[in-house]
């Protein structure tokens, strides 16, 4: 009740209780900068200000709560995961984001989302390998530094770009490196120069998970560990690597979870927005 209450006499959110764009304006990041511009000229009231930020950002769609002020807060808009949901399901949930945002991030999808995303959204790009559909209206400008993606084998190349795709639609450059793991590690070594030059580095491997230890003692860049669910039996499913990557001897070594490609190409994207400022 608090939500549909708060979205329906929302000055500014744009979004009314049955999460459909209303007349009003919808505080974006964008519009953010003008309203504070504006109350900075003295052209509107402080209580206008609170009222905008103070508003419930959330439009219900009945089985999804799209937060609509994530760009706002984090540099980029919520992100929808589309493993359990239906096609449906997540072309609503996406074009209730596309109404106030300029980009998209889908993960986790089938076949089968991605067509109908791509038959009613003419910009949707379909990331086959990573799993993922972007669709960019106006891609952000790319910031100066790199992001390298090590894989450590062909076999784990869908987290690796799953990290990439992630990194590359927030705005970021990233050097892909793939099928360098420690089985063959001269083949890492052919790209050092890359891999040290970059801001961030995510190693992506599986089986027992040994590259992140290895590039963190090579580099002096923060190195996020992407455990895979890739090996044998006695791998439990990316287990081993996970924790053969918590207890790494390598510094500087943070770790996320098994498969979880996007979650280290949000992070590392994250810290390269930092080495700008």
């Amino acid at each position: 009740m608090y939500t549909r209450l708060a979205l329906r006499h929302s000055p500014l959110s744009g979004v009314t209780s049955d999460g459909t764009c209303g007349s009003l304006q919808r505080v974006t990041t964008t519009e953010a900068i003008r309203l504070l511009e504006k109350f900075r000229a003295g052209s509107v009231g402080r209580d206008e200000v609170l009222r905008a930020f103070q508003a419930a950002p959330v439009a219900d769609l009945g089985f999804a709560q799209v937060d609509t002020h994530r760009a706002l807060r984090k540099g980029f808009p919520e992100v929808i995961f589309g493993s359990g949901k239906t096609p449906a399901q997540v072309l609503k949930i996406a074009l209730r984001l596309l109404a106030g945002e300029q980009r998209l991030l889908v993960t986790r999808i089938a076949p089968e989302h991605a067509r109908v995303l791509r038959r009613k959204l003419k910009k949707a790009v379909h990331h086959e390998l990573a799993r993922c559909v972007t669709i960019e209206r106006r891609p952000l400008p790319k910031r100066p530094g790199t992001i390298a993606v090590v894989c450590a084998g062909t076999s784990d190349l869908p987290v690796a770009e799953e990290a990439a795709v992630t990194a590359e639609i927030m705005g970021n450059r990233v050097e892909r490196i793939a099928d360098v793991g420690v089985a063959g590690i001269h083949r890492l070594f052919a790209h050092l120069e890359t891999v040290q030059r970059a801001n961030v580095v995510i190693v992506v491997a599986g089986m027992e998970g040994a590259l992140p230890s290895v590039v963190a003692g090579l580099v002096s860049r923060p190195v996020i560990a992407v455990p895979t669910s890739i090996g044998y039996g006695a791998s439990f499913g990316g287990l081993a690597a996970l924790l053969a990557m918590l207890n790494s001897c390598g510094s500087g070594v943070t770790v996320v979870n098994i498969d979880n490609g996007f979650g280290a190409g949000y992070a590392a994207s994250q810290i390269n927005a930092l080495a700008q400022k």
